[in-house]
Order: structure tokens, then sequence, then C-alpha cells
């Protein structure tokens, strides 16, 4: 007759003590975060929407080649409030207009010129880095040409009068990708706009994502598809999704906060816990990623000639020379910053006075010189006045709340544009004609003494 089986005391102990010690252990990770990890806890109430926004053609394959993060940990862990709490939160602040300072003190130049931004001289954009509360002067700020959109977008971008998330994708260079992790209620309060051009239009077409005959609204998921003629912009694709990156606030006039996300990023986390942990909480202007590598502006330029990120490398070593000429000093402790560069795939805004000048200013060098974004940004945010309070958060925070993919492979590789045109000296070299150039800006940067 089989014995049954019996447990001695210890060993029945030892078991439920450690059955506790792991429910505690449970318990202890899903309610207190670790000090040194990213995680982001929000309230069990966000009831995010739990069927897909959109379904996609297995053809598309919108979530093909997405990038690895190896980063585990990070020195400022971001913590989401109540979901409910930050609905209201944001409907207040969107409501009172008086919160966003005195927007009407930022008057927009008007007119027509050959291209969209006026194509300005540099003493020209210079004159206008310092603005004063009570300035009449207009700001140069784009659309000195017609931003060529259908009416009924330009209706429907004017009613977003709250949060708006928007993205683009020129030249078919990347995906339409869904946000994840959405409220129940953040549809209703949360404009999604993706500007496109022909050349990505008829992907989506063959794709047969969008109809052929639709002339008014145009949706996938959460998107609004705004088709954007660029035969009346720019030549370069890259130049052309500068425009609502850099002057959201001026194809959305009514707007109070905005997201901007690039077209290789997928938002995971609610649009409005971001703004409300990253801007409002902050009490910021503008919330941005650190570059996962720089903190030297110099350090992006090299960068961008020796990837050929622009192909004309002679004009790169203009605009570095221009910035180091005119006050362009690396990053030091002194700086109220904690880098010189960003990862600008994602900008999180409120509407004010500063962040909208900034917007400006950043887009007339863009226009100027290329669409690096990252080049011309600690040289306009140290120059303008008024000063832009700037949240820039750790790359751990950027990797756990967007995903980030590549662009779309294509044929015969990436084309930014002409065959690369290298400088006709070294990009380091001493000075232009008229100046010394970027000698004492790289002597500060690798701590070298100089007179």
């Amino acid at each position: 007759m089989a014995k049954a089986a019996t447990f001695s005391t210890p060993l029945l102990c030892f078991s439920l003590l450690y059955l506790s010690s792991s429910l505690f252990l449970a318990l202890y990770y899903t309610t207190f975060p670790a000090a040194t990890s990213c995680i982001f806890r929000s309230s069990p109430l966000i009831q995010p929407l739990q069927t897909p926004l959109y379904s996609y053609p297995p053809s598309y394959g919108e979530h093909k080649h997405a990038l690895p993060t190896t980063r585990s940990s990070c020195n400022s862990p971001v913590y989401f409030s109540d979901y409910g709490a930050v609905l209201e939160e944001i409907k207040q602040l969107c409501a009172n207009s008086t919160a966003y300072g005195p927007q009407s003190a930022l008057r927009y130049m008007q007119g027509s010129a050959e291209s969209f931004g006026g194509n300005l001289s540099f003493q020209k954009r210079e004159s206008y880095f310092n603005h004063r509360e009570d300035e009449t002067d207009e700001i140069p700020c784009g659309f000195l040409r017609r931003f060529p959109i259908s009416d009924s977008d330009r209706i429907s971008m004017e009613k977003c009068d709250g949060v708006v998330v928007a993205s683009a994708i020129f030249n078919d260079h990347d995906k339409v990708r869904q946000p994840r992790g959405l409220g129940s209620k953040t549809l209703d309060y949360v404009c999604f706009f993706m500007f496109v051009d022909d050349a990505t239009l008829k992907t989506l077409h063959f794709h047969n994502m969008i109809s052929r005959t639709s002339e008014e609204l145009i949706k996938i998921g959460a998107w609004r598809i705004v088709n954007v003629s660029a035969e009346y912009l720019y030549e370069n694709a890259a130049m052309n999704g500068v425009i609502p990156k850099y002057l959201i606030h001026r194809l959305f006039p009514n707007s109070k906060y905005s997201i901007w996300v690039d077209a290789k990023l997928q938002l995971v986390v609610d649009p409005l816990l971001l703004i409300h942990s990253l801007v409002v909480k902050e009490k910021v202007d503008m919330a941005i990623s650190r570059h996962p590598y720089f903190v030297h502006t110099m350090e992006e330029a090299m960068a961008t000639a020796r990837w050929k990120k622009w192909w004309d490398v002679n004009a790169l070593k203009i605009q570095m020379e221009t910035y180091c000429e005119n006050g362009l000093q690396p990053w030091n402790s002194n700086k109220p910053y904690p880098t010189d560069v960003p990862d600008s795939a994602l900008i999180l805004r409120k509407h004010s006075l500063a962040s909208n000048l900034f917007s400006c200013l950043l887009f007339n060098e863009l226009e100027a010189f290329n669409p690096r974004d990252q080049l011309p940004f600690a040289y306009v945010r140290d120059k303008m006045n008024p000063k832009l309070n700037l949240n820039m958060f750790e790359v751990e925070v950027f990797e756990r709340v967007a995903i980030e993919y590549r662009h779309n492979l294509k044929q015969g590789g990436p084309s930014l544009g002409p065959k690369a045109k290298m400088a006709s000296s070294d990009l380091l070299a001493n000075g232009t004609a008229g100046g010394g150039g970027c000698e004492g800006y790289l002597l500060k940067m690798w701590g070298e003494p100089h007179d």
C-alpha cells in the first residue's frame, strides 16, 4: 500500500516563507519602481484602447525593421500621474488662454517670396533673435509662399484647439504606424495629423490603405492624412518635412500643446501623459531627448559629414564657421542645459512665446543651410531672447516611450541629394576668408589651452 506523502515542518515553513517573499517582491516591483530603472507607471484607470486602431494589409510591413535598444536603466525615471486627473488638468490648461504667455506679442511676417521662408541673409535672421514682449515687428516664420494643402484639411487643423500630434512622410521614406497605449478618451481631445507627399500617397494607394476616389477626409487609424503638394515647396523632401516639424504652431494656430513624432517612431505611451510629465510638471516650454552619443555641436557636424547625412560638405563647413564666428561655444557645465545636441525625433512643446520664437528662428536657419536641425539647435537656443525653458530628458526615457524603426529600404540605397560635394579644405580647417573659423571652439571642446 502506497504511503501518503508527508512534509516536514521546516520544509513547510521554508515553502511558505518563499511564497510570501515572492509575493512581496512581485507587489513591490509592480508598485514602486526601482530607483535606477526607467519604469513608467500610470493609473490602471487609463483604460487603454483594446482594439487595434487600424488593420494593415500584410504587404505593407509597418512593423518590420525595428531598431533594438540596449539601455535598461536611467538616472531619472519619469512617473505618470493618473490618466483621468491628467486629462482634466490639460483640458483646463487648454481652456485658459492666459497660461501660454503673451502670444499676441509674436506677430508673423506676411507677404510673398520666391522661397517658403524668404531666403533671408544671416544678418537679417540674426536681427530677430532678441524679442521684447512689447515688440511690434513681425517675425519671419515661413509661409511666405502658400503651403499647398486642401481647404478642408486647413479648416480641420484650425479646429484643433488642444493637443496635436503631428508627423510627416515625404518621398515614401517611412511607414504610417499607429500610436499605442492610448487612453479611452484621448482621441476625443488629441488630434493626429500625418503630412504626406504624392510619392507617399502613391504607396498608400498601392496597398489599398486609402481610397483613390476620396478627396476629403482621409484617415488611417488615428492619423488624418494630409496631402501636401511638394511641387510648390522645396526640392529636398527632408526640407519639406521640416515645415510641419518646426512650424507646427503655425499650421495649428489654435493648439496649445504639440508633439512632433518622426515617422520612424511609434508612440507607445499616451500623448496626454507625455505632455503632462515632460512639459507641464517640469514647467518648461519644450521637452526633447538628449543625443545618445554627442554633447558638442561640432561632433554632430563631423558625423554629418563623415556619414554623408548631407551631401554638401563644403556648405557644412561654411555653416559651422558662420556659427563659430558669431558666438557658438562648445558645451560646458556652465550652460543651463545638459548637452548641445538633441535627438530631435520627438519634440514636445507648449505653444508659448519662447517656444514659438525658437521654432521660427530655427526654421530660418534650416532654410538658409540644410535640414539637419541638430546643427543650429544650440546656436539658436543660446543666443535667442527670451530664453527657452527646456527639458532635455535622457535617451533612456526616449527609448521607453517610442519604438524606433529603420527608414524604408530602397533599391540603390538612400538618396539625400546630389553626389557628395566635399569641402574645399578640411571641415576643421581654420576659418573662412573673413575670420578665425572654429579653431577656438575645437580647442575648448578638446580641452586644450589657447590664447
